[in-house]
């Protein structure tokens, strides 16, 4: 095969047995690799009985065909099982090196079930793969963790994916870490790690991934790398993710005390990529094969605070700085290494501590429960919080259960600022900024997900004010089908959003010899969010959970939007129409046989 290695791995941790499989091509050739082909994998293996901790649920790593190629932005891989933290389906995507060298050992993907009598690490490289006793590992934080599994396996160049702490407790907004800080982040998947007694997978491969047309993927490296290197780029490069901090303000995107405030210029410009680049970056860094370079390795040097390592992203600086109304640099860099360090995800992490400040401002919750004050741009408070959710203690236990659960457990009336959709912390990106993201972040099969498309790019590319509503939903139609098929291929978003689905169509056929067309690349698009829709049914979702908070629904009075705010009910209405899906968001039995799903739950 070319693009594809043509084997998978199935992990049975119950029975310690490690066996390999072939890569289903009817299977690759439909729903591409990636997201969309573990999204086929779990539909068929996990039944609605089956809860996310269980051993009966799955973990699936996956690659996609582009992996292991030289194109640009390709060095991802994607983790997908079914959320603790929603119930519903969940892929989490990280870069770095971890996917790559996977492909390179031989492998697809990894599928892993079962749950394991004592801990365990699984050991992947070019002859194969083993399960090896992880009692040493265990309790590690993510840093010792990989500097532990190299020791073992005296190769200090394997790539290490693991979970931290806070995994192993099986915190509900836990990550997968690999590769200095890179996380696959959302949705727990690192509390069905820890539930799996799986500390880490480490790999190493030094295979070649063949391609169909060498020549033909060639001028279109060429291409890409131009454009990732240009003007629209520069800033990225310069700047890294944070330079979103220094514009995003301007319109309101940057969400401010707990999506409270439309405005803090201020304290955006003192978290921005430029104040970081002037007094705390290190260098740049970057995925492996990618020109862009958008990461900061960063050095805190002060009493009571010194660290050094990967920096922080922009919702990061957002969910740890705006939220929080900190404007401090080096709180929000030890919290960002705090996070990596017990594998939680900095969005969820920062959310639960955000809601925990306005509880704490409306006396729900006291010094009593903390143990300090839990007061807006507090240090104490916000470190303190983030090493009691990473150690499942005190009132982090609450806290990392998520916003949603968190609410449920204080009562109080604290449900009215618990901000999430579906069970899932909302990113750093305010719906009331761009009114496509309303109808995106509605409908996302994960949550409120600034993943599953850039519509903000999408918005500005159909020329329409950002604050009307009409047409907003076809927009994040169009994002959601394209975001599927870059998480199947996989490609870095910075990279997919810069080209066309005939460009991916091109991609695909030069890498895998098998002749896609842009329509059969669109339809893999739409088949994959249409049947990770018909999972989220089975989960027990429907479309009443296609909503908003109602603080998102409701206009400031300061700042880009002031007075601004989405119907999200029309936008809903042209959504499921454009979708060919009922009223009441069940996809049509026409839509159904249409991409050729199952039309019974099977």
């Amino acid at each position: 095969m070319f693009g594809y290695t043509g084997r998978l791995l199935r992990v049975d941790l119950t029975g310690g047995k490690v066996a390999e499989e072939p890569l289903d091509v009817e299977a690759a050739r439909a729903y591409i690799g990636g997201s969309g082909y573990a999204t086929w994998t779990i539909y068929r293996e996990v039944a609605a009985r089956v809860a996310p901790l269980s051993p009966e649920n799955r973990l699936v790593f996956m690659t996609g065909p582009l992996t292991g190629t030289p194109y640009p932005t390709t060095a991802r891989y994607q983790v997908c099982t079914r959320s603790p933290l929603t119930g519903l389906w969940v892929d989490a995507s990280s870069s770095g090196v971890w996917g790559e060298d996977l492909k390179r050992a031989g492998y697809d993907g990894v599928i892993v079930q079962g749950k394991s009598p004592h801990p365990v690490f699984l050991s992947i490289d070019d002859s194969g793969a083993e399960l090896r006793d992880a009692a040493g590992l265990w309790g590690l934080d993510t840093v010792g963790c990989v500097r532990r599994v190299r020791q073992e396996l005296s190769d200090d160049k394997a790539r290490v994916a693991c979970i931290g702490p806070a995994g192993e407790r099986q915190v509900l907004i836990t990550s997968v870490i690999n590769d200095e800080g890179r996380a696959a982040g959302r949705g727990g998947v690192g509390a069905v790690m820890g539930a799996k007694n799986l500390k880490a997978i480490a790999v190493r491969g030094s295979g070649q991934v063949p391609v169909a047309d060498p020549e033909k993927l060639e001028t279109r490296i060429k291409e890409i790398t131009c454009e990732l290197t240009g003007w629209r780029f520069a800033g990225l490069s310069k700047w890294g993710t944070a330079a979103n901090m220094d514009t995003g303000w301007v319109t309101g995107l940057v969400p401010v005390q707990n999506w409270r405030k439309g405005l803090w210029k201020e304290g955006c410009l003192n978290l921005g990529g430029k104040k970081m680049a002037e007094t705390l970056t290190e260098s740049g860094s970057a995925c492996v094969n990618c020109p862009v370079r958008c990461s900061r390795w960063v050095k805190v040097d002060k009493p009571g605070l010194k660290l050094e390592g990967p920096g922080p992203e922009y919702q990061t600086l957002a969910a740890f700085g705006a939220m929080l109304l900190n404007d401090d640099l080096d709180t929000v860099c030890a919290a960002n290494d705090l996070c990596n360090r017990y594998g939680l995800d900095t969005i969820s992490t920062g959310a639960a501590v955000a809601f925990a400040m306005e509880a704490y401002e409306r006396g729900i919750i006291t010094r009593g429960n903390a143990g300090f004050e839990v007061t807006w741009g507090s240090s104490e408070a916000i470190l303190g919080l983030v090493r009691q959710i990473g150690e499942k203690r005190g009132l982090g236990e609450v806290l990392g259960l998520g916003v949603k659960r968190a609410a449920e457990h204080l009562g109080k009336g604290s449900a009215d600022f618990a901000i999430h959709v579906k069970g899932l912390e909302v990113p750093m990106h305010d719906p009331r900024a761009f009114f496509s993201i309303a109808a995106n972040y509605a409908t996302g099969p994960r949550g409120a997900d600034h993943m599953r498309g850039n519509v903000v790019a999408y918005e500005a590319a159909h020329q329409g004010s950002r604050f009307e509503d009409a047409g907003k939903a076809l927009i994040a139609r169009e994002s959601q089908d394209t975001a599927a098929v870059i998480n199947s291929l996989i490609l870095c978003m910075f990279g997919g959003r810069e080209m066309s689905t005939a460009k991916m169509a091109e991609l695909l056929t030069a890498v895998t010899g098998e002749g896609f067309s842009e329509e059969e690349v669109q339809r893999a698009g739409e088949r994959i969010v249409n049947l990770q829709r018909l999972f989220n049914l089975r989960c027990g979702a429907t479309g009443a959970d296609d909503r908003l908070p109602s603080r998102l629904l409701r206009p400031t009075s300061e700042g880009g939007h002031a007075g601004k705010a989405p119907d999200i009910e029309l936008q809903l209405r042209e959504y499921y129409e454009a979708r060919g899906w009922s009223a009441d968001g069940r996809p049509s039995l026409e839509k159904l046989r249409e991409l050729g799903l199952p039309l019974n739950d099977e």
